[in-house]
């Protein structure tokens, strides 16, 4: 069973995450934790010191944490994002293309059914923070910056 899982390089963060409200009212913290409802944007100007942002999915049909990852590698995030809570092995791989690259799902997941989510589907068709080329990319290469 899964209980971690990371695409970064290295170890995990291993900081205990505070509130964003805590974070942001003190200068020694590395890791925050955004809770739904909370605005990714008030974390935009300290992420050069952010080494952790967990994303808090109190019930899988929250969606509100892929806007926040979105935002944040948007913005130019290169920390560890992760998303932790309620979080479905169906859903790893749209976290992982909105910028997630660890995930602590609040239940452990099945190792067969992880590997099976991340192989099923070679290609893509929309563009998204995690860099692969969509399949209209591939298929018309001359469009890409044109």
């Amino acid at each position: 069973m899964v209980e971690f899982l990371s695409f970064r390089d290295g170890e995990a963060a291993q900081e205990p995450a505070v509130t964003v409200e805590s974070f942001t009212g003190q200068s020694n913290s590395t890791a925050v934790r955004i809770e739904a409802g909370e605005d990714a944007r008030e974390l935009l100007p300290h992420l050069d010191r952010l080494s952790l942002v967990e994303v808090n999915f109190p019930a899988f049909g929250d969606g509100r944490g892929y806007s926040a990852a979105r935002i944040l590698r948007e913005a130019g995030y290169q920390g560890e994002l992760r998303a932790v809570g309620d979080v479905l092995v169906d859903q790893i791989v749209a976290m992982r293309r909105c910028g997630f690259d660890s995930f602590h799902p609040s239940k452990a997941l099945d190792d067969a059914a992880v590997e099976r989510a991340l192989t099923r589907y070679a290609d893509v068709y929309q563009k998204s923070v995690d860099g692969r080329a969509p399949v209209w990319a591939k298929r018309h290469p001359e469009k890409i910056h044109g």
